[in-house]
């Protein structure tokens, strides 16, 4: 096991896409209108993380009000809720809304100003923005945090480790173990599932005896923590793939998709030009428990065989038991490759993997019941993004939990206490990186990849420790972070920690 060996930056990347309609209804209030009573702390200046969101703009719908919402308190009475990630916020215009949820209300708002009011019940915080040394300290005992991280592990491996993740009272990850999971986030229905083979298994037959190779790869994001490039290096050996993009690439894209970024849309003639090969490589840039993206789900929509790598537990979200090829299912790059092969000389054998686009093949019913009951939508204005349906989320329970304090308080004989829900490691958990091909301890000391993932992933559980314990220790100023880094460092050296 690679171990910690010196701090390295953090490395994150944030790439979302999310629809921009807003399921709650909305009232724009005046900074005046807020009439918050501030705590007596001093005030530390706001912290500034950028946000990987800051572009997007979010339109409102009609007014809603949840069919259990009897909240008829003014403005001024609700809790409030803070976006410490400002270019997160899901309202346009403005920086502050009231929003009407399934059975209360709240004042949501990314002003920062409000950090250390006494209505400031929750602070939201978005996962690839979460830095120790920006956190909102000293952390105040009537707030809670909430964490919402639907991207990659990779942007933030802070929220791996257990320290980092039991900040959090809420979350919404693509860990099905989350509060509000967000695991089928890629895929936007049933009906996208079902749709016709987009290039009949005959046509895929013409073009391989033209010379398209079986099997697809096309990345542009080569230094990754799964480590894809070095199987799929290892695979071509055995099995001719067409690679386009930056990595490892041996064929040049028609000038009309060079660029880039019609790969992570649905752009038509993108689409018709990769649905053309037989079998995708679908390799995740992170390996997680229910880490799912478009990567699996595009070519199970077009009809071709995804090639899978990235959650262990993928087939727990198939449409049936033979739907996709998976990698780790077998012993070498070279029986992979030897499998693919008789399956591209077989085309009773393919068209079993398609059989899912008939819908009485579609058999697993945690995919059905998934889709069915999840109250955000992909692509459907009648459900709230899930941005909206996580801060309703985190709203009803504020309100819920501070009214069972004001129970307490009033009647402490009759009301139990409520005890502090305090998130696991199983909302997010994601393990160590490791190499895409081979064992660890047989990489040179100056492979590229074991100097970056390993050492981040060690660097970041140092930096969850070390928040945790400025939180603690009451402290109100993060850059002490690197201090109590290193005390922690010293301690364990003793024998101490």
């Amino acid at each position: 096991m690679a171990g910690r060996r010196r701090l390295l930056p953090c490395v994150g990347l944030g790439l979302l896409a999310v629809l921009c309609w807003v399921w709650v209804s909305f009232a724009s209030l005046s900074g005046d209108q807020l009439h918050l009573e501030v705590l007596d702390v001093a005030d530390l200046g706001a912290f500034q993380p950028q946000s990987a969101l800051s572009d997007m703009e979010f339109a409102s719908v009609a007014s809603y009000r949840g069919p259990g919402n009897s909240d008829r308190r003014s403005n001024r009475e609700l809790p409030i809720l803070l976006w410490w990630s400002g270019g997160l916020f899901p309202h346009f215009p403005g920086d502050t809304e009231r929003i009407d949820c399934a059975t209360s209300s709240c004042l949501v708002t990314s002003n920062r100003k409000v950090q250390r009011y006494k209505r400031t019940s929750s602070i939201i915080f978005y996962g690839t923005d979460f830095r120790a040394y920006e956190a909102p300290l000293p952390r105040l005992r009537h707030q809670t945090w909430a964490l919402f991280h639907e991207e990659s592990p990779m942007n933030n491996y802070i929220l791996s480790h257990g320290p980092g993740i039991r900040l959090f009272n809420y979350t919404a990850t693509f860990r099905r173990e989350s509060d509000y999971p967000l695991t089928l986030q890629w895929l936007p229905s049933l009906e996208y599932l079902l749709e016709p083979v987009a290039v009949s298994l005959e046509e895929k037959n013409r073009l391989r005896r033209e010379g398209l190779a079986p099997v697809l790869y096309m990345q542009s994001h080569c230094d990754v923590p799964s480590d894809r490039d070095r199987y799929v290096h290892e695979l071509m050996k055995y099995i001719e793939v067409d690679s386009y993009g930056k990595c490892l690439n041996n064929r040049p894209l028609p000038e009309h998709l060079e660029d880039t970024a019609t790969a992570t849309g649905e752009e038509p003639g993108f689409m018709n030009f990769v649905a053309r090969y037989k079998f995708h490589l679908a390799l995740e840039n992170g390996i997680c428990p229910d880490y799912i993206t478009e990567k699996l789900w595009r070519p199970l929509h077009q009809g071709c065989v995804p090639v899978y790598r990235g959650s262990p537990v993928v087939a727990d979200w198939m449409p049936n038991d033979h739907s996709v090829v998976i990698i780790d299912g077998f012993p070498s790059p070279k029986a992979l490759a030897d499998f693919l092969k008789r399956l591209d000389e077989n085309d009773d054998e393919y068209v079993r993997y398609l059989e899912f686009k008939n819908p009485k093949r579609i058999t697993n019913t945690r995919l059905l019941e998934g889709l069915e009951t999840r109250e955000w939508g992909v692509n459907d204005m009648s459900k709230p993004n899930y941005l909206n349906g996580f801060e309703c989320y985190v709203c009803d329970q504020e309100n819920a939990r501070l009214a069972a304090e004001r129970a307490y308080r009033k009647n402490p004989k009759r009301n139990q206490p409520l005890q502090p829900k305090i998130t696991s490691n199983s909302h997010m958990g994601c393990p160590l990186p490791s190499p895409g091909y081979g064992d660890v301890k047989d990489l040179p000391a100056d492979d590229g990849w074991l100097q970056i993932w390993p050492q981040d992933y060690w660097q970041s559980l140092d930096q969850a420790e070390g928040l945790e314990s400025l939180i603690r220790h009451n402290e109100s100023d993060p850059s002490l972070l690197w201090k109590h880094i290193q005390s922690i460092a010293v301690s364990r050296a003793r024998g101490e920690h």
